[in-house]
């Protein structure tokens, strides 16, 4: 087993947020396999369509809240 579940993305996307670089970040109400709950979410606008159609927001999820289902544990499989 891994000694870290954590990625290279994970800590960029962390880095992102406390570091005060960036003010595209948002809360937003969500669902995780149906149960609702909230992600911390990057939010950025794509560019103008070729078809000359308007930019769209894109909204990124970076972490999401954990929601009454979720069972978290550490890697020895208690609970944290």
């Amino acid at each position: 087993m891994p000694a870290t579940n954590i990625t290279e993305e994970h800590r960029r996307a962390f880095d992102a947020l406390t570091s005060g670089r960036f003010d595209n970040f948002c809360l937003v109400s969500c669902f995780v396999d149906g149960e609702a709950t909230a992600a911390i979410a990057a939010v950025t606008v794509s560019p103008p369509a070729q078809d000359g159609g308007e930019s769209e927001y894109l909204i990124s999820p970076l972490f999401v809240c954990p929601t009454p289902a979720m069972t978290l544990t550490d890697h020895e499989g208690r609970r944290a």
